[in-house]
């Protein structure tokens, strides 16, 4: 991922290092998954990709009124 600010492997080690000599690969895996997201979320904020909770939720209202489906 271009807008990491360190590369996978030194972050994959920082990784692996923070974690307990008896860490489940679950425990591994979670933590590589969660870092990975936060890279993504982190590029998607430098390109304009996120909108606002307001935003979401209007779009939510609109597409549930196309739907016939309008709560409260």
């Amino acid at each position: 991922m271009s807008h990491a600010t360190e590369p996978a492997k030194t972050a994959a080690k920082a990784i692996l290092n923070s974690r307990p000599d008896n860490a489940s690969w679950d425990d591994v895996q979670y933590h590589f998954y969660v870092r990975q997201q936060i890279e993504a979320g982190l590029e998607d904020d430098a390109a304009g990709r996120l909108i606002d909770t307001d935003e979401m939720q209007r779009r939510l209202i609109e597409h549930r009124v196309k739907r016939g489906k309008v709560i409260g």
